[in-house]
């Protein structure tokens, strides 16, 4: 018997990827869990997540189910606040990462792709939510390597960018992007030595959306995503670009400002 307990945001919980029998979602998570020995999954992650709530709620009941296996893939929803904090964030997930290792669980953490791209943001506005996501996925790599975890990094991959792997809402994945994620945490697992079956089909077993039902979506469920961040994320984002451009005014007049001398070699 395998016991995986999932930690984490509404990736983990499988936004995107709809489960077949209806009501709710699958997601890489369980398609993972279906390629382990007997497997006995526990999905703890919630929708808007962020890395303190996985470390204060999921973690108690995650290690009090004595894991093999436990997943920690949390920070996006983090970039996504105003009041963003890099070593909040990167410290709740080093905690959680430790307590997981400690109660004897193999642990997988993943980097995240960067948001701005995705969303295909103007520069102004993707430059600083990118800056956001560089630094938790440099904490990531450095709590992966600190705690050894089975760490995956599709976020240099420019394929993974591609529109045929997310859904509608450009912020999680659809079902092919959920077996991607799944089919590599299936490789990390084997090559790790970690007992596993058969891994995930690649490719979804449903036919995507059609663009009546993706637009139907984010007329309904998607804008009201969008109006609760936009009261926190938009002014934040906002604020971040006009400081960038302030910033960049000022160093160009700076260096307007650098006497030359006449005679370089002097």
């Amino acid at each position: 018997m395998t016991t995986f307990v999932a930690l984490g945001d509404s990736i983990t919980v499988g936004m995107g990827d709809p489960a077949p029998e209806g009501g709710g979602w699958r997601g890489w998570a369980a398609l993972l869990a279906a390629s382990l020995q007997q497997p006995v999954m526990h999905n703890l992650a919630t929708l808007g997540a962020l890395a303190v709530d996985v470390e204060h709620i999921q973690l108690p009941a995650a290690t009090a189910l004595k894991p093999d296996v436990a997943s920690v893939v949390v920070g996006i929803n983090d970039t996504l606040r105003g009041n963003f904090d890099p070593q909040r964030t990167s410290a709740a997930m080093a905690r959680t990462v430790a307590g997981l290792r400690a109660a004897g669980a193999q642990v997988l953490t993943m980097r995240l792709p960067d948001p701005g791209q995705m969303f295909g943001l103007p520069k102004s506005l993707a430059k600083p939510l990118g800056r956001r996501m560089r630094a938790v996925n440099e904490a990531v790599d450095e709590i992966a390597l600190r705690y050894d975890t089975l760490h995956l990094d599709p976020a240099r991959d420019p394929a993974i960018y591609e529109r045929r792997y997310w859904s509608v809402d450009r912020l999680h994945p659809n079902e092919r992007g959920h077996r991607f994620v799944a089919c590599q945490f299936h490789a990390l697992l084997a090559a790790a030595g970690f007992p596993v079956g058969p891994g995930p089909d690649p490719e979804p077993s449903t036919p995507p959306p059609s663009r009546m039902a993706e637009i139907r979506w984010m007329a309904t469920k998607g804008t009201m995503w969008l109006a609760r961040r936009s009261r926190d994320l938009v002014p934040a984002l906002l604020a971040l670009a006009i400081h960038e451009l302030l910033t960049a005014d000022e160093d160009a007049t700076e260096r307007e400002l650098v006497p030359v001398s006449e005679n370089p070699s002097t």
